[in-house]
Protein backbone atom coordinates (compact mmCIF):
# COMPACT_ATOMS: atom_id res chain seq x y z
CA UNK A 1 0.00 0.00 0.00
CA UNK A 2 1.50 3.44 -1.23
CA UNK A 3 1.77 5.86 1.91
CA UNK A 4 2.47 9.89 2.79
CA UNK A 5 4.02 11.37 5.40
CA UNK A 6 2.65 13.79 8.01
CA UNK A 7 4.48 15.66 10.34
CA UNK A 8 2.83 17.95 13.38
CA UNK A 9 4.70 20.83 14.60
CA UNK A 10 6.58 18.76 17.18
CA UNK A 11 7.11 15.97 14.34
CA UNK A 12 8.58 18.75 12.64
CA UNK A 13 11.44 19.72 15.07
CA UNK A 14 12.41 16.47 15.48
CA UNK A 15 13.26 16.33 12.14
CA UNK A 16 15.22 19.99 12.09
CA UNK A 17 12.93 22.18 11.64
CA UNK A 18 14.57 24.64 14.09
CA UNK A 19 18.01 23.45 12.50
CA UNK A 20 19.59 27.71 11.62
CA UNK A 21 22.43 26.59 9.17
CA UNK A 22 20.40 23.97 7.82
CA UNK A 23 17.63 26.75 7.00
CA UNK A 24 20.46 28.99 6.07
CA UNK A 25 21.74 26.87 3.48
CA UNK A 26 18.09 26.25 2.13
CA UNK A 27 17.85 29.71 0.87
CA UNK A 28 21.24 29.63 -0.64
CA UNK A 29 20.39 27.09 -2.52
CA UNK A 30 16.97 27.97 -3.77
CA UNK A 31 17.93 30.90 -4.87
CA UNK A 32 20.75 29.53 -6.63
CA UNK A 33 18.40 27.11 -8.37
CA UNK A 34 15.82 30.15 -8.67
CA UNK A 35 18.81 31.66 -10.89
CA UNK A 36 18.84 28.94 -12.73
CA UNK A 37 15.44 28.20 -13.48
CA UNK A 38 15.16 24.86 -11.47
CA UNK A 39 12.84 26.45 -9.28
CA UNK A 40 9.83 29.09 -8.99
CA UNK A 41 6.92 29.60 -8.19
CA UNK A 42 2.84 31.34 -9.65
CA UNK A 43 1.22 34.19 -8.12
CA UNK A 44 -0.66 33.15 -5.03
CA UNK A 45 -4.10 32.53 -4.80
CA UNK A 46 -6.38 34.89 -1.69
CA UNK A 47 -9.34 34.72 -1.13
CA UNK A 48 -10.80 37.29 1.54
CA UNK A 49 -12.42 35.81 4.64
CA UNK A 50 -14.55 39.26 5.83
CA UNK A 51 -13.75 42.92 6.21
CA UNK A 52 -10.99 42.95 8.01
CA UNK A 53 -7.68 42.91 5.42
CA UNK A 54 -5.86 40.88 7.41
CA UNK A 55 -8.30 38.18 7.33
CA UNK A 56 -7.35 36.06 4.27
CA UNK A 57 -6.69 32.30 3.41
CA UNK A 58 -3.85 32.01 0.91
CA UNK A 59 -2.90 29.21 -1.82
CA UNK A 60 0.93 29.31 -2.55
CA UNK A 61 2.45 26.92 -5.11
CA UNK A 62 5.96 26.39 -5.90
CA UNK A 63 8.59 23.83 -7.19
CA UNK A 64 12.00 23.20 -6.49
CA UNK A 65 14.42 21.07 -8.56
CA UNK A 66 17.81 20.01 -7.30
CA UNK A 67 17.85 17.32 -3.96
CA UNK A 68 14.45 18.71 -2.85
CA UNK A 69 12.95 17.37 -5.84
CA UNK A 70 9.84 18.97 -4.79
CA UNK A 71 6.41 20.56 -6.25
CA UNK A 72 3.90 21.60 -3.40
CA UNK A 73 1.33 24.27 -2.06
CA UNK A 74 1.01 25.49 1.16
CA UNK A 75 -2.33 26.45 2.38
CA UNK A 76 -2.78 29.06 5.20
CA UNK A 77 -5.48 30.65 6.87
CA UNK A 78 -4.88 34.47 8.36
CA UNK A 79 -6.39 35.78 11.42
CA UNK A 80 -6.30 39.56 12.61
CA UNK A 81 -5.54 37.68 16.04
CA UNK A 82 -6.02 34.34 17.94
CA UNK A 83 -9.82 33.68 18.65
CA UNK A 84 -9.58 30.81 21.40
CA UNK A 85 -6.93 28.75 21.83
CA UNK A 86 -6.58 28.65 18.19
CA UNK A 87 -3.60 30.53 16.57
CA UNK A 88 -4.10 33.90 14.24
CA UNK A 89 -2.10 31.77 11.35
CA UNK A 90 -2.43 28.41 10.49
CA UNK A 91 -0.84 26.46 7.69
CA UNK A 92 -0.16 23.32 6.04
CA UNK A 93 2.32 22.74 3.58
CA UNK A 94 2.10 19.44 0.92
CA UNK A 95 4.51 18.71 -1.24
CA UNK A 96 4.76 16.04 -4.13
CA UNK A 97 7.97 14.68 -5.98
CA UNK A 98 8.75 17.21 -8.88
CA UNK A 99 10.64 14.23 -10.54
CA UNK A 100 7.19 12.22 -11.11
CA UNK A 101 4.65 13.77 -8.99
CA UNK A 102 4.54 11.47 -6.15
CA UNK A 103 2.55 12.50 -3.25
CA UNK A 104 5.46 12.29 -0.47
CA UNK A 105 3.67 14.33 2.83
CA UNK A 106 2.12 16.95 4.36
CA UNK A 107 3.57 19.03 7.20
CA UNK A 108 2.20 21.52 9.45
CA UNK A 109 3.87 24.47 8.54
CA UNK A 110 3.28 27.83 10.42
CA UNK A 111 6.53 27.17 12.37
CA UNK A 112 8.55 26.29 9.24
CA UNK A 113 7.15 30.03 7.70
CA UNK A 114 7.95 31.95 10.59
CA UNK A 115 11.86 30.03 10.54
CA UNK A 116 11.77 30.92 6.39
CA UNK A 117 10.88 34.28 6.99
CA UNK A 118 13.50 35.28 10.02
CA UNK A 119 16.28 33.21 7.91
CA UNK A 120 15.77 35.55 4.95
CA UNK A 121 15.95 38.43 7.68
CA UNK A 122 19.32 36.90 8.63
CA UNK A 123 20.81 36.62 5.12
CA UNK A 124 19.35 39.74 4.37
CA UNK A 125 21.15 41.67 7.12
CA UNK A 126 24.55 39.49 6.41
CA UNK A 127 24.22 41.44 3.07
CA UNK A 128 22.63 44.55 3.55
CA UNK A 129 25.30 45.22 7.16
CA UNK A 130 28.47 42.96 6.06
CA UNK A 131 29.92 45.30 8.86
CA UNK A 132 28.27 43.74 11.26
CA UNK A 133 25.47 45.01 13.80
CA UNK A 134 25.46 46.01 17.39
CA UNK A 135 21.76 47.26 18.82
CA UNK A 136 18.55 45.88 17.14
CA UNK A 137 15.06 46.91 17.41
CA UNK A 138 12.48 44.58 17.33
CA UNK A 139 9.16 45.64 17.00
CA UNK A 140 6.31 43.73 18.17
CA UNK A 141 5.68 40.29 20.53
CA UNK A 142 3.81 37.72 18.31
CA UNK A 143 4.76 34.69 17.06
CA UNK A 144 7.19 36.46 14.24
CA UNK A 145 9.12 38.24 16.55
CA UNK A 146 9.80 35.99 19.12
CA UNK A 147 11.32 33.77 15.75
CA UNK A 148 13.10 36.79 14.97
CA UNK A 149 14.08 37.08 18.49
CA UNK A 150 15.80 33.68 18.53
CA UNK A 151 17.03 34.35 14.89
CA UNK A 152 19.20 37.09 16.63
CA UNK A 153 20.54 35.47 19.54
CA UNK A 154 21.53 32.25 17.36
CA UNK A 155 23.14 33.78 14.02
CA UNK A 156 24.27 37.28 15.54
CA UNK A 157 25.94 36.71 18.85
CA UNK A 158 28.05 40.09 18.76
CA UNK A 159 25.01 41.91 19.18
CA UNK A 160 25.24 43.82 22.66
CA UNK A 161 21.26 44.99 22.43
CA UNK A 162 17.92 44.24 21.31
CA UNK A 163 15.41 47.09 21.86
CA UNK A 164 11.92 45.56 22.34
CA UNK A 165 8.61 47.02 21.71
CA UNK A 166 4.75 46.21 21.56
CA UNK A 167 1.54 48.16 21.97
CA UNK A 168 0.53 46.10 24.63
CA UNK A 169 3.62 45.67 27.12
CA UNK A 170 2.80 43.18 29.17
CA UNK A 171 2.82 40.77 25.55
CA UNK A 172 6.26 41.50 25.55
CA UNK A 173 7.12 39.56 28.79
CA UNK A 174 7.45 36.04 26.87
CA UNK A 175 10.34 37.22 24.86
CA UNK A 176 12.36 38.85 27.96
CA UNK A 177 11.91 35.62 30.03
CA UNK A 178 12.92 33.62 26.84
CA UNK A 179 16.32 35.52 26.68
CA UNK A 180 16.74 35.85 29.81
CA UNK A 181 19.81 33.42 30.19
CA UNK A 182 21.96 34.80 27.19
CA UNK A 183 24.54 37.46 27.72
CA UNK A 184 22.83 39.56 24.58
CA UNK A 185 21.09 43.00 26.50
CA UNK A 186 17.21 42.95 25.96
CA UNK A 187 14.93 46.46 27.19
CA UNK A 188 12.01 46.78 26.68
CA UNK A 189 10.16 49.93 25.85
CA UNK A 190 6.94 51.59 26.34
CA UNK A 191 7.53 53.80 23.43
CA UNK A 192 8.75 52.92 19.71
CA UNK A 193 10.28 55.68 19.62
CA UNK A 194 12.39 54.94 22.29
CA UNK A 195 12.95 51.56 21.36
CA UNK A 196 14.97 52.73 17.74
CA UNK A 197 16.89 55.63 19.41
CA UNK A 198 20.19 54.10 19.01
CA UNK A 199 19.65 50.61 16.38
CA UNK A 200 22.02 49.62 13.28
CA UNK A 201 18.88 47.67 12.63
CA UNK A 202 14.57 47.93 12.89
CA UNK A 203 12.61 44.41 12.65
CA UNK A 204 8.92 45.52 12.32
CA UNK A 205 7.24 42.46 12.73
CA UNK A 206 3.87 43.85 14.09
CA UNK A 207 -0.14 43.36 12.80
CA UNK A 208 -0.73 46.97 12.73
CA UNK A 209 -3.63 47.49 10.40
CA UNK A 210 -2.85 50.91 9.82
CA UNK A 211 1.36 51.91 9.55
CA UNK A 212 3.17 54.10 12.19
CA UNK A 213 6.37 53.64 11.54
CA UNK A 214 7.37 57.53 10.43
CA UNK A 215 10.13 59.33 8.84
CA UNK A 216 11.47 59.88 11.60
CA UNK A 217 12.76 56.28 12.04
CA UNK A 218 15.26 56.84 8.53
CA UNK A 219 18.69 57.54 9.92
CA UNK A 220 21.94 57.16 8.18
CA UNK A 221 23.25 53.71 7.76
CA UNK A 222 20.07 52.06 9.44
CA UNK A 223 18.42 49.04 8.04
CA UNK A 224 14.47 49.16 8.51
CA UNK A 225 12.96 45.95 7.85
CA UNK A 226 9.71 45.30 7.14
CA UNK A 227 8.00 41.69 8.42
CA UNK A 228 4.57 42.57 9.21
CA UNK A 229 1.51 43.91 7.33
CA UNK A 230 1.29 47.36 7.36
CA UNK A 231 3.55 49.34 9.39
CA UNK A 232 5.73 51.79 8.07
CA UNK A 233 4.15 55.17 6.18
CA UNK A 234 4.80 55.78 2.51
CA UNK A 235 7.22 58.62 3.87
CA UNK A 236 9.06 56.61 5.77
CA UNK A 237 9.74 54.26 2.38
CA UNK A 238 10.22 57.73 0.14
CA UNK A 239 12.98 58.62 2.76
CA UNK A 240 14.84 55.69 2.82
CA UNK A 241 18.25 56.10 0.51
CA UNK A 242 18.06 52.32 -0.85
CA UNK A 243 14.75 50.20 -1.46
CA UNK A 244 15.64 46.63 -1.31
CA UNK A 245 13.18 43.67 -1.73
CA UNK A 246 13.35 39.69 -1.44
CA UNK A 247 11.66 39.52 -4.84
CA UNK A 248 9.45 41.74 -6.90
CA UNK A 249 6.67 39.99 -8.57
CA UNK A 250 3.19 39.96 -9.67
CA UNK A 251 2.40 40.04 -6.10
CA UNK A 252 2.83 43.50 -6.07
CA UNK A 253 -0.67 44.30 -7.97
CA UNK A 254 -2.22 42.91 -5.16
CA UNK A 255 -0.40 42.72 -1.40
CA UNK A 256 -1.01 44.50 1.33
CA UNK A 257 2.31 45.57 2.22
CA UNK A 258 3.58 48.83 3.04
CA UNK A 259 5.75 48.53 -0.26
CA UNK A 260 3.02 47.27 -2.93
CA UNK A 261 0.07 50.00 -1.36
CA UNK A 262 2.60 52.83 -2.44
CA UNK A 263 3.64 51.30 -5.31
CA UNK A 264 -0.48 51.07 -6.76
CA UNK A 265 -0.80 55.00 -5.82
CA UNK A 266 1.62 55.88 -8.16
CA UNK A 267 4.22 57.15 -5.58
CA UNK A 268 7.10 54.01 -5.88
CA UNK A 269 8.09 52.91 -8.76
CA UNK A 270 9.73 49.35 -9.37
CA UNK A 271 12.92 50.86 -10.76
CA UNK A 272 13.27 52.39 -7.87
CA UNK A 273 14.63 49.29 -6.07
CA UNK A 274 18.18 48.57 -6.00
CA UNK A 275 18.52 44.98 -5.25
CA UNK A 276 16.93 41.60 -4.60
CA UNK A 277 17.75 38.63 -2.36
CA UNK A 278 19.46 37.34 -5.83
CA UNK A 279 21.02 40.11 -6.27
CA UNK A 280 22.46 40.31 -2.21
CA UNK A 281 23.04 36.89 -1.92
CA UNK A 282 24.44 35.37 -5.65
CA UNK A 283 25.93 38.97 -7.26
CA UNK A 284 27.30 40.32 -4.02
CA UNK A 285 25.48 43.21 -4.14
CA UNK A 286 26.43 45.73 -1.33
CA UNK A 287 25.01 49.08 -0.11
CA UNK A 288 27.43 52.25 1.04
CA UNK A 289 27.89 51.77 4.63
CA UNK A 290 26.50 55.24 5.50
CA UNK A 291 23.21 54.58 3.24
CA UNK A 292 19.60 54.43 4.91
CA UNK A 293 18.15 51.01 4.05
CA UNK A 294 14.68 49.46 3.88
CA UNK A 295 14.22 45.96 3.60
CA UNK A 296 10.37 44.29 2.58
CA UNK A 297 9.92 40.71 3.09
CA UNK A 298 7.08 39.16 1.07
CA UNK A 299 7.63 36.31 1.69
CA UNK A 300 8.61 33.45 -1.11
CA UNK A 301 6.81 30.58 -0.89
CA UNK A 302 9.55 28.70 -3.10
CA UNK A 303 11.23 28.60 0.51
CA UNK A 304 8.23 26.72 2.20
CA UNK A 305 8.61 24.26 -0.14
CA UNK A 306 12.27 24.29 0.06
CA UNK A 307 12.13 23.78 4.12
CA UNK A 308 9.07 21.24 3.62
CA UNK A 309 10.79 18.84 1.56
CA UNK A 310 13.90 19.11 3.63
CA UNK A 311 12.18 18.64 7.04
CA UNK A 312 10.21 15.51 4.79
CA UNK A 313 13.07 14.07 3.91
CA UNK A 314 14.94 14.14 6.96
CA UNK A 315 11.76 12.40 8.92
CA UNK A 316 11.57 9.60 6.08
CA UNK A 317 15.18 8.62 7.24
CA UNK A 318 14.28 8.99 11.38
CA UNK A 319 10.72 7.45 10.73
CA UNK A 320 9.43 10.33 12.26
CA UNK A 321 5.62 11.30 12.00
CA UNK A 322 2.62 9.36 10.83
CA UNK A 323 2.26 7.37 7.79
CA UNK A 324 -1.08 7.47 6.08
CA UNK A 325 -1.99 5.78 2.93
CA UNK A 326 -2.21 7.32 0.05
CA UNK A 327 -4.36 5.21 -2.32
Amino acid sequence: MSTIRHLSRQDAIEAGALDWAAAIEDVQATIQLVGRGEAGMVAESVMPLGTDPRNKAYGLPAFVGGSYDAAGLKWTVHRAKPIGDLPSISSTTIINRLSDGAPVGSVESALLTRMRTATVSAAAIRSLKPAGIRTVALLGAGAHAQTHLDMLLALFPDVETIHLWNRTRANLDPLIEKARQVSTQILPHVDWRDALADTDVVICCTSAPQPFLDRSAVRPGRLIMQIGFHEVMFETIAATDLVTVDLWGDFAEKSAKSLFQMYRTGEFSPYRVAADLSALLLDGWRPPADASLYFSSFGLNVFDIAFAARVLARANDLNIGTLLPSI
